[in-house]
């Protein structure tokens, strides 16, 4: 049995990752194929529990422990097992969302972060990210005041714009396995995009 791929979505507040998800999933399943859907922080009872406390003003590192904390679980309990019986897996967020808010957004020690999250997901890397790429005033307008938000509201622009830098910049440094999609595009030109990409990781 060959081994499934593992895409993650990435990007900033209001990019429409949780659109383009479920779109991406329908196109794979179309072709016969497993699909996994799946988020961050979430996808387990103990990722669940982890948003409910992420709510709280919590410091820096307290929050980044919690998220590593989800991401360790999800990949154990959901992300590895699939991938290693030929599912694929679609997740909203992985291991770069903590190097664009912690550690370019609250200006956390980047070097530590890759150190945990290397250790969080036992060195697993997603065969492809997609970054959706938007000015943060466009993606906070977008976004708006949701009662499921774990980020958004408390943050100045200035720190949405250090974050979209630091996405920026991974993105770049990923060797071939990132690409970027402006997100200001129609859903239906920003799928179009993301597939394209997909469809080079297919059988």
């Amino acid at each position: 049995m060959s081994r499934g791929r593992f895409i993650v979505l990435e990007g900033g507040e209001g990019t429409g990752k949780s659109t383009l998800l479920p779109r991406l999933a329908a196109r794979l399943r179309e072709r016969g194929l497993a699909v996994v859907e799946t988020r961050e922080p979430g996808g387990t009872a103990v990722g669940e529990g982890v948003r409910v406390l992420l709510r709280d003003r919590l410091d820096p590192w307290a929050e980044t422990f919690l998220f590593l904390a989800a991401r360790a679980q999800l990949t154990a309990e959901v992300i590895r097992p699939s991938l290693a019986q030929g599912v694929w897996v679609v997740c909203d967020r992985f291991a770069a969302s903590t190097l664009a808010y912690q550690g370019y957004g609250r200006g956390l020690d980047l070097e530590a972060l890759r150190l945990l999250n290397r250790v969080a997901t036992g060195n697993l890397e997603p065969d492809l990210t997609i970054l959706l790429d938007l000015e943060p005033s466009e993606g906070l307008r977008r976004k708006g005041a949701q009662a499921d938000d774990l980020r958004t509201g408390a943050e100045s622009l200035a720190f949405y714009e250090r974050v979209r830098q630091g996405y920026r910049e991974l993105c770049a440094a990923a060797l071939g396995r990132c690409v970027v999609i402006d997100a200001a595009q129609s859903p239906e030109a920003v799928e179009a995009a993301a597939w394209a990409a997909v469809a080079a990781l297919l059988p």
